[in-house]
């Protein structure tokens, strides 16, 4: 993740309102942008369909079919995309820059032979509806599954006003797109949906080749046994299933959601709230990138320089002094700014949902996922600060005890009643923040001792 961490900190340096604004806005975007331009997209193509797309039910079942792709794709890939993270990591550490774009070929030709046929298994079994809509499905899971596995590298470019421009024309296409093809219904929405995203997939490699250039077309270098870490794979897998497990919960309750097209179901109650207060996130998202890719990625690089470079125990400790400091602040700077978004968002609730069009009665569950939204902020921070320290087990425990605490507790929310839903999500991510506090101040009480244990 140098690459726009190094462009950030060339913009700060300026030492500007005008500069520091900038930066936040850049790392707003790029971090949160295919998340939240996703949503935004997909919600603008559901207007501006309405009236056109006859019967209107299919506009929702557009909604909620391109709800299940994000969330199994995400799911799906979660544990790829940690794994190839590190690998990437591991060789831009090691300097071996033409390796990177090959085996990028390699995991997308993996990706694409699981989700392909996976996808046409489901759909072949579990849905009876046309074969364009089953077609176009299985064609927008592949992409999206390749497309998640692109955007890892977002932040490790330094282009970043071409990575924005690239999901300015790749949405924009999309919208467009659902204009002039809503008139065919629902399947002219799915294709207004895959011309966004391939062209967003294809932009994207197109960068990554001018990059990281190589000789070499296909590798598959990544599937080496020595250069496999397993609980990566588990930890994606688990944080992103974490993520989605109380949607899910919710959906297949059918005292809390209604069937919708085949077998995919969804919950008005619970849905709406949830993916409006995500669009919360983008400030604490800001300072997220801004802190980690500046003040900690920076103290932390002095850190193990000087401890690979053989310098003084007493140099060491004071650069590990910094950086400590640099990870308070960068937390406690993530918990004032979303918290300052979560207190105007509280005060404008009420206007913000009437405007909209949606029911007050909405606005005690989308108090609690705004908190909810919020709170991971942190714990996405958390875990990539333990990242970075390499502890994959910590990172583990932490995404597992995710899963289990949402399931249980979302569970238990939908037996207590309507006025406790949202609070699984909420809680489970509070009770995952202060354990991994715990954990990651021990875990820097012992740095020293653990890395001059391991070098040995």
């Amino acid at each position: 993740m140098a690459g726009i961490g190094f462009e950030l900190r060339k913009i700060l340096s300026r030492d500007s309102y005008t500069a520091t604004l900038r930066a936040y806005l850049y790392a707003g975007l790029i971090s949160s942008g295919p998340w939240v331009l996703s949503i935004i997209s997909v919600m603008l193509i559901g207007v501006i369909s309405i009236g056109i797309v006859i019967p209107q039910v299919q506009v929702y079942q557009f909604l909620v079919t391109v709800t299940y792709l994000m969330a199994t794709s995400l799911i799906l890939t979660g544990g790829l995309q940690l794994f190839f993270t590190r690998f990437v990591s591991d060789r831009l550490f090691e300097k071996q820059y033409d390796a990177i774009l090959p085996n990028l070929i390699g995991i997308l030709l993996v990706v694409t032979l699981v989700a392909g046929p996976l996808s046409i298994l489901v759909l072949s079994l579990a849905f009876e509806q046309s074969f364009s809509y089953r077609l176009l499905v299985m064609a927008n899971f592949v992409v999206l599954c390749n497309l998640w596995m692109v955007i890892i590298f977002l932040s490790g470019m330094k282009a970043y006003n071409r990575i924005l421009l690239v999901m300015l024309v790749g949405y924009g296409l999309m919208i467009l797109a659902a204009i002039f093809l809503r008139t065919l219904q629902m399947e002219g929405l799915l294709l207004a949906l895959l011309i966004g995203h391939s062209s967003l997939l294809f932009m994207f490699l197109y960068d990554i080749l001018r990059e990281y250039p190589a000789k070499q077309l296909v590798a598959f270098d990544f599937l080496d046994k020595r250069k496999v870490f397993v609980s990566l794979l588990a930890s994606g897998f688990c944080y992103n299933l974490g993520i989605w497990i109380d949607k899910f919960i919710f959906w297949f309750n059918p005292a809390t959601s209604n069937p919708v097209i085949g077998p995919l179901r969804a919950s008005i109650l619970y849905d709406l709230p949830i993916f409006l207060a995500y669009l919360a996130i983008i400030p604490g998202m800001a300072v997220f990138l801004v802190r980690i890719e500046t003040d900690f990625a920076e103290w932390y690089e002095r850190v193990y320089s000087a401890i690979r470079g053989g310098e003084t125990l007493r140099h060491i400790g004071q650069l590990k002094e910094q950086m400590v400091l640099s990870i308070r602040q960068g937390l406690l700077e993530i918990c004032k700014v979303q918290g300052l978004t979560l207190v105007l968002l509280f005060l404008l609730a009420p206007r913000l949902l009437d405007w909209l069009g949606i029911s007050l009665y909405y606005l005690p569950l989308f108090y609690v996922d705004l908190v909810g939204v919020s709170v991971q902020v942190v714990f996405m921070a958390l875990l990539n600060v333990f990242f970075y320290l390499d502890k994959r087990a910590i990172v583990l425990e932490l995404c597992i005890l995710f899963v289990v605490l949402n399931a249980g507790l979302t569970l238990l929310s939908q037996l207590l009643g309507p006025s406790f839903f949202g609070y699984g999500f909420t809680l489970s991510l509070l009770l995952c923040v202060l354990l991994g506090l715990h954990r990651l101040s021990r875990s820097l009480d012992d740095l020293e001792y653990e890395t001059f244990m391991l070098s040995r």
